[in-house]
């Protein structure tokens, strides 16, 4: 649509989106609503704050990440988009009962968790990528200094349906309900300025039988993560560069990797266990390195040069080989599993939503790509979308929104 329609539609489900934030009685302080009954999780985390949640937090067990293409026509109506998506995640995240509108409207909400909705946990992370910063809203000097478009790595099979996008949302909480209830909310109050471009479902498992949670090839995930209190590791890992190199206004921010990684789990469950350990570096059942007797034991590679305990070709030694000179391309990894049925062969169609953030890209994930180049795992994976965005600086109260300072 274009012209006048167009836009007295987007003005209409951007009001619509203001009207039900400001009907659940407006936040206070912890996110929330006055006058409305509430519910809070036992990880329950203030949608307020100069950096957004569901970045440090451990994966929660249910997550999607759906990235948008804008189809606002002008920079004032990004800027409704904008605190349309920041007034439904406040909302979203505080809970309440929805408003109503009258025998003669649609229902306030879709229902599908009761008449009052609860918070249930769910957090709310927002990206822009680097399609926002072409002429269409006069961002182009705004751009973010290290946002470039997702590269194609060897062994990639990337389809461009599911690829980058103008926007990244990234829905969490522990369960399935609650996020799919926050997208449909999301993309009700917004219809007319942005559009899905493709969607990702995902679900973390429980710890089995202890530690860190497993990925659908049967390893432990995410156990050589950095440790995200200790703040000065995650200013020089995570956060947006404060030296100059970024524009003033990404403060707060950082960089966020999405990799959408089918796993070719058929053929994998007929490899040998002894192989599939020798692969990834790790004992199967704990999670230690192949010379280690537990998940958090350090690999000693200095005493295994040529690669007698943990091969050099493993997983874990090409991606973090710990040596001083890798030191700087650590990420903070972030995945959940996937499965999307079967294939048009009748294959299972399953594997890994990975998403990282850091400082740089280049410096941190792309020199991890590039020394996985051609791993054994490579055999039996294959990364099919995702891109890189710029996870946006937390909204710090009731008069902030998601992109004020991008847009002044």
């Amino acid at each position: 649509m274009s012209g006048p329609g167009r836009r007295s539609i987007l003005r209409g489900a951007l009001a619509a989106g203001v009207a039900g934030a400001v009907a659940r009685g407006g936040p206070v302080a912890g996110g929330v609503a006055r006058g409305c009954p509430m519910e809070r999780s036992s990880s329950f985390r203030s949608f307020h704050g100069v950096r957004q949640a569901g970045i440090l937090e451990e994966p929660q067990a249910r997550a999607i990440v759906v990235a948008f293409d804008v189809t606002a026509a002008k920079r004032d109506e990004l800027g409704e988009l904008f605190r349309a998506l920041t007034d439904r995640a406040r909302a979203l995240t505080g809970g309440g009962a929805p408003s109503e509108v009258g025998v003669a409207g649609p229902p306030p909400d879709s229902g599908i968790l009761g008449p009052d909705v609860p918070a249930g946990g769910l957090t709310v992370t927002v990206a822009v990528g680097g399609s926002l910063f072409d002429d269409r809203f006069g961002l182009g000097s705004r751009r973010p200094a290290r946002l470039t478009r997702m590269r194609t790595f060897p062994n990639d099979d990337l389809d461009s349906a599911w690829c980058h996008g103008d926007l990244l949302l990234r829905f969490g909480a522990p369960d399935e309900d609650t996020v799919l209830h926050a997208l449909r909310d999301v993309c009700r109050h917004t219809r007319g300025a942005m559009q899905i471009r493709w969607r990702a479902n995902g679900f973390s498992s429980r710890p089995r039988p202890s530690g860190a949670p497993r990925n659908l090839m049967g390893f432990k995930d995410g156990i050589a993560n950095p440790d995200v209190t200790r703040a000065a590791d995650m200013d020089r890992l995570v956060w947006a560069a404060r030296d100059g190199s970024e524009p003033g206004w990404t403060a707060g921010g950082t960089y966020m990797v999405v990799r959408l990684i089918r796993m070719l789990v058929e053929f994998w469950d007929r490899v040998g266990l002894a192989e599939q350990e020798r692969i990834f570096g790790r004992v199967r059942e704990t999670g230690a390195p192949l010379d280690g007797a537990h998940e958090k034991d350090v690999p000693r590679y200095a005493e295994d040069p040529i690669g007698d305990a943990i091969p050099l070709t493993s997983h874990i030694r090409r991606a973090n080989p710990r040596v001083p000179e890798t030191e700087g391309s650590r990420i903070l990894r972030r995945a959940w599993n996937y499965d999307r049925g079967v294939d048009e062969a009748g294959n299972l169609d399953m594997g890994l939503v990975f998403t990282c953030f850091q400082q740089d890209p280049r410096r941190q994930f792309e020199a991890v790509q590039e020394r996985l180049e051609d791993e054994p795992l490579s055999d039996y994976i294959s990364p099919f979308g995702g891109g890189y965005f710029f996870a946006l600086p937390g909204v710090v109260d009731g008069s902030d929104h998601f992109g004020r300072a991008l847009l002044v």
